[in-house]
């Protein structure tokens, strides 16, 4: 009996070697993304900061536990109803939370193509 050893022999294929390990625009993405990450997570942990009582402390725990941009954007709504009405800088860090959602999420970002059912 004679086994043909050529059909296991492995093959080797160089483009899926380099998609793991990243081209050098996939890492400057990634970079950017991660830096714009931590930005809103620093406005967002800022602006907990504010809230005084259970609800400030259980909000800076979810913000200090988010690990990507969509926990935040989850949290969005309870921080920024929860900030002090009466503080001077409420506003602003309204305005640094919503300037930091919109640049993640854009409303008007246009349309893509898909179409739901």
């Amino acid at each position: 009996m004679v086994m043909n050893t050529a059909s296991f022999e492995p093959t080797i294929d160089h483009s899926v070697d380099l998609q793991a390990f990243g081209m050098p625009g996939d890492r400057l993405a990634r970079m950017a993304a991660r830096q714009a990450f931590v930005e809103m997570k620093t406005s967002f942990m800022r602006a907990a900061a504010e809230i005084e009582g259970t609800t400030g402390a259980l909000l800076q725990r979810k913000v200090h536990l988010a690990s990507e941009v969509i926990e935040l954007w989850r949290l969005r709504h309870a921080l920024l109803t929860a900030l002090p009405r009466d503080q001077a800088g409420t506003d602003m860090h309204r305005r640094e939370l919503r300037r930091q959602l919109d640049s993640a999420f854009p409303e008007r970002a246009g349309f893509t193509g898909f179409t739901p059912l």
